[in-house]
């Protein structure tokens, strides 16, 4: 009875969260959002940028989509990481909710499986795309601080048992109190 009421709860909290954020995130200036997004990237992908890895995305515009929260930013690179909240021309599109977003990047989702359930949206240059999703794919944790690393994992665990309304694991496990 406990555990039942327990996944409830977290999967309402799965599914609520992204509703209960929509509107918010629409006041979060973009200059805000900028900054957040250019440390996070710039941090995420350090080792790739030092290695001259993102040197496919020079002079091409990736769009981001978060759906649920209406969310768009376009990156770049140019000897650092670009966001911006417009550009007139765009070479390939991701799109997809919050906590598939989440699961993708604690590794609980592969973008290939997303994008053949049609819950990641990629759209334009198919070679670009490819590269994005490789990029994506070769993530390495160590190169974010022990916090970081363990938000990550914790909230993708959190979003994993959520969408998919699996029996909530010992909450001991995952480090967690509900």
């Amino acid at each position: 009875m406990l555990i039942s009421l327990r996944n409830k709860i977290l999967q309402n909290l799965v599914v609520t969260t992204p509703k209960l954020l929509a509107i918010p995130s629409q006041f979060v200036p973009f200059s805000v959002q900028q900054k957040c997004l250019h440390s996070i990237i710039s941090s995420i992908f350090k080792e790739a940028i030092e290695d001259g890895d993102l040197a496919f995305l020079e002079g091409k515009w990736l769009k981001v989509t978060v759906t649920d929260l209406k969310l768009t930013w376009f990156i770049s690179f140019d000897q650092h990481i670009i966001v911006k909240d417009k550009t007139t021309h765009t070479d390939v599109s991701f799109s997809a909710t919050m906590n598939d977003l989440i699961l993708v990047a604690g590794r609980k989702e592969d973008p290939d499986t997303l994008f053949f359930q049609r819950r990641l949206n990629i759209q334009g240059d198919t070679e670009l795309g490819l590269e994005v999703k490789n990029l994506l794919d070769n993530i390495e944790f160590d190169q974010l601080s022990p916090l970081i690393e363990k938000m990550i994992v914790t909230l993708s665990d959190l979003v994993k048992i959520g969408v998919t309304k699996q029996a909530l694991p010992n909450t001991e496990a995952l480090n967690i109190k509900i």
